[in-house]
């Protein structure tokens, strides 16, 4: 046999053995590396979008959005107009984290990506007025994350809740 086809031949029993394995390793990684950057710059695109949200609130001082309370404050129709759209673009703003970020089973990086906006939905439905006008504001949402920010809800202010 001529020695050249075994050389050829054993090279192609490395590859095989070694090389494939391999190349199919360094797939998995890299993708699962891409995947992860994807859900940073998700999370990255909507921590912008909540900063910016924030920015309106400090534009409407008159509505008092800041108090953490929440507690109820003589509004305007004008006023009352105004928050009830800076709620509505919040709850979107909520539903779309929702729907990227929220998995059932999720790793740790995810998990505390995802515990971040969780702690901003409870902060907000600790507030009376948010707390009071949120099942309004859920109407024609996702009906997961409805469920989701309802119980949230219940859980920050459970006899309010129940009414």
């Amino acid at each position: 046999m001529n020695p050249h086809v075994e050389i050829w031949e054993l090279a192609s029993y490395i590859v095989t053995v070694i090389g494939l394995p391999m190349a199919i390793i360094l797939y998995v990684m890299e993708r699962k590396k891409e995947r992860q950057s994807e859900h940073e710059e998700i999370y990255q695109r909507l921590s912008d979008e909540y900063r910016e949200f924030l920015k309106l609130v400090l534009e409407n001082p008159d509505l008092h959005l800041l108090q953490r309370s929440g507690e109820p404050v003589t509004l305007d129709a004008d006023q009352r107009e105004r928050q009830q759209v800076i709620f509505e673009i919040l709850v979107a703003l909520f539903e779309r984290a929702y729907l990227l970020v929220y998995e059932e089973k999720m790793d740790p990086n995810n998990q505390r990506l995802w515990q971040t906006w969780e702690d901003y939905m409870r902060e907000w439905c600790r507030r009376k007025d948010f707390h009071t006008l949120l099942p309004e504001l859920l109407s024609g949402e996702d009906p997961e994350f409805a469920r989701h920010i309802l119980e949230l809800r219940k859980q920050e202010h459970p006899r309010a809740s129940a009414l």
